[in-house]
């Protein structure tokens, strides 16, 4: 396996810019959520280009899969949050499909990058 260097690949950029976006997004959300919401919104974020940059310290593409598989759930986590988020009315629907377009095209860009994987 070739090594990857994690700061060139798109999926991670991609995954950095959506941590980013969870800063601004949650630094006006309510108080009571501090612990609960925004803490889950930050790891998720968080998780995604970390799990990618992990991943390309791994030998072989198998065990580098493993952690694109977690960027991705990561992705799929925060997704789900990001529609609680709107549900709760904590964003505006304009932010919420920002954000959803968003997450699912670097959901379909880590696929593809795994599907290159196996």
């Amino acid at each position: 396996m070739k090594r990857h260097n994690f700061k060139k690949l798109k999926i991670w950029k991609e995954g950095m810019q959506i941590v980013d976006d969870t800063y601004d997004l949650v630094k006006d959300f309510p108080i009571l959520e501090k612990f609960n919401l925004t803490s889950q919104l930050l790891r998720c974020s968080v998780s995604i280009p970390s799990n990618i940059a992990e991943g390309t310290s791994k030998s072989t593409d198998r065990h580098f899969n493993r952690y694109i598989e977690h960027s991705l759930g990561s992705a799929f986590e925060w997704e789900t949050q990001l529609i609680i988020a709107r549900r709760r009315n904590y964003i505006e629907e304009n932010q919420f499909s920002q954000l959803s377009n968003k997450i699912q095209q670097l959901q379909r860009m880590i696929s593809g990058f795994q599907d290159g994987l196996n």
